[in-house]
């Protein structure tokens, strides 16, 4: 049997550097042959006390793990990580590529363990947002009123951004303190409003704790008021998105074509529904395009990936999706046979449209595949006169099914 390569030890480190190790940890540091970590961490251990050859990752850090790690195979490697190596950190990359069995992790308390002690919130109650290395519009997803975030910087002029993003937001009222070097001597804590954030950029090494006040409540289910997309009118309206995405049943983790984009909505709202969720958006138009892309920034999704191009043409290079909504363009050639044959076995497909040319194609593609063919009419009630009468919106039709498991079920 070959030999196992030895485990690559993960060691979790704070602001306080060496004095703050566990013995366990320090112990690691000492046999190790080479440390690889980010310059700041390299620079937070004793030289007389770990002599070993000290590695910086190199930027950008991912794509450069396998073959780092490649370089030093056979070596006793111990990696440092800020905290808790698996809380926002190097170790689920590490883990990702060669497995979890060849890593041995010591993880230290997380920045985020000290702000809530320091704080005196609940850890199980506060919500968590990392802006290292992703947009700042990402935090607008965690916006509502009386909510307590504890928010991870990408540097030191992030807590000035994040006062700016709320006020936009229309929480300016939220208090904000912004702990920096937590654990460390030089720990220090910064206190303000939102609106008018009164201090300089500080130390890059910095949590931010949110306190929202009033604000204007955003749903978590879907179907958000119509007035919350920029849009020109092709829109998925309200009450049919809603039932849109009820059929679509978002998961964590799957992915959404959303065809035919318009203004976004139906895989904005996908995206809405977990943060593991992803979607991409193919829209012809590329005036519609960049407002899609704006419409996911200000609902706190700037994840969806924008396609422009006519579709089927667009979706040749795209991953394979566990859902797909078509909201226009269903009369395009292949369009339907395209979105069909590339849904994953058990994935979803839902079709809506207003014409009657589409109804006839949908109510042809029920007869071949089955699912569900139903129409949703809204009527909403509006002035006439003195009184009150219904305005009926059109009629959507709209064609769901389920693409079956198997060759044999397809063809039946």
């Amino acid at each position: 049997m070959p030999e196992l390569p030895p485990p690559i030890t993960v060691v979790g480190i704070g602001a306080d550097g060496w004095p703050g190790l566990a013995g366990t940890s320090r112990a690691a540091l000492r046999a190790a042959e080479v440390v690889i970590g980010g310059p700041r961490q390299l620079g937070l251990l004793p030289h007389d006390e770990v002599t070993a050859e000290r590695v910086p990752w190199p930027s950008p850090l991912r794509p450069a793990v396998p073959g780092l790690l490649a370089t030093h195979a056979g070596r006793r490697v111990t990696v440092l990580a800020s905290g808790d190596p698996m809380f926002y950190g190097i170790g689920r990359t590490l883990a990702e590529t060669v497995g979890a069995e060849r890593l041995r992790v010591l993880p230290h308390p997380s920045s985020v363990s000290y702000a809530c002690a320091r704080l005196g919130w609940p850890l199980e109650a506060t919500e968590v947002v990392s802006l290292v290395g992703r947009p700042l519009d990402a935090l607008s997803l965690a916006l509502h009123p009386g909510r307590r975030l504890l928010v991870l910087s990408a540097d030191a002029a992030t807590p000035a951004a994040v006062a700016e993003l709320l006020t936009a937001r229309g929480y300016g009222t939220a208090r904000l303190r912004v702990l920096e070097q937590l654990g460390a001597p030089a720990e220090r804590h910064l206190d303000g409003p939102a609106d008018g954030w009164p201090h300089p950029p500080g130390d890059p090494l910095n949590v931010i704790a949110v306190e929202l006040g009033g604000g204007p409540p955003t749903s978590l289910v879907p179907g958000l008021p119509d007035a919350s997309y920029e849009s020109d009118g092709q829109l998925t309206k309200r009450h049919v998105r809603a039932a849109t995405l009820a059929t679509l049943a978002p998961s964590p983790g799957e992915l959404l074509w959303d065809v035919g984009g318009g203004s976004g909505s139906i895989a904005v709202e996908w995206l809405r529904a977990h943060r593991d969720c992803q979607a991409v958006s193919i829209e012809r138009d590329p005036v519609r395009a960049e407002r899609i892309t704006r419409n996911a920034a200000a609902l706190g999704v700037p994840r969806l990936r924008v396609v422009t191009g006519p579709a089927p043409a667009a979706l040749a290079e795209l991953p394979t999706p566990d859902a797909v909504f078509i909201g226009g363009g269903l009369t395009a050639r292949g369009l339907l046979d395209s979105c069909w044959d590339s849904l994953r076995p058990g994935g979803r497909i839902v079709a809506n449209t207003v014409t009657l040319e589409s109804e006839a194609l949908l109510t042809e593609w029920y007869r071949r595949h089955g699912g569900e063919l139903v129409k949703l009419a809204v009527a909403h009630a509006v002035p006439v006169g003195g009184f009150t009468g219904w305005r009926q919106a059109m009629p959507v039709t709209q064609w769901s099914a389920v693409k079956p498991n198997t060759p044999q079920e397809n063809a039946s």
